[in-house]
């Protein structure tokens, strides 16, 4: 299973209101290089492959489902996993699927975090590729 890790400045922007988790559009979207890193702070800062052959510029939206707190910890759920499908052509390659908030203005398009692959990978025309990130998307504590 590919690592997750956490952009830095998420932490902030939850303290200052950026993010409403449960209600905002979220999105996944692939890079491959230059790779992520946790003092990257919005969507501009990284560089998404390139649209076409099934994949849409700014990725796929995550279907959000439910948003609860108990006894201090937040988890967020989603009800299926994003699938990218190659069609017409090839798509990548990418190596990060990267969370992001679509919603806010300011900052715009604000990263959440990212899956790490480990190596490069590229879909055929006709192939698909899942980002499984369970049931729950994330947990604060």
């Amino acid at each position: 299973m590919a690592a997750y890790n956490k952009f830095n400045a998420f932490v902030e922007n939850l303290a200052e209101k950026v993010h409403n988790l449960g209600a905002d559009t979220l999105k996944i979207m692939l890079v491959n290089s230059p790779a992520p890193a946790a003092t990257n702070s919005v969507k501009a800062d990284l560089t998404e492959i390139s649209a076409g052959n099934g994949y849409t510029a700014g990725g796929t939206a995550v279907t959000v489902t439910g948003s609860s707190q108990s006894s201090g910890t937040y988890t967020l759920t989603q009800s299926a996993d994003v699938v990218f499908t190659a069609s017409g052509g090839s798509v990548g390659p990418f190596r990060y699927a990267v969370l992001y908030n679509d919603t806010p203005t300011s900052p715009a398009d604000p990263l959440i975090g990212w899956w790490d692959y480990g190596s490069a990978v590229t879909l055929a025309d006709g192939e698909t590729f899942t980002v499984d990130m369970g049931s729950t998307i994330l947990t604060i504590a």
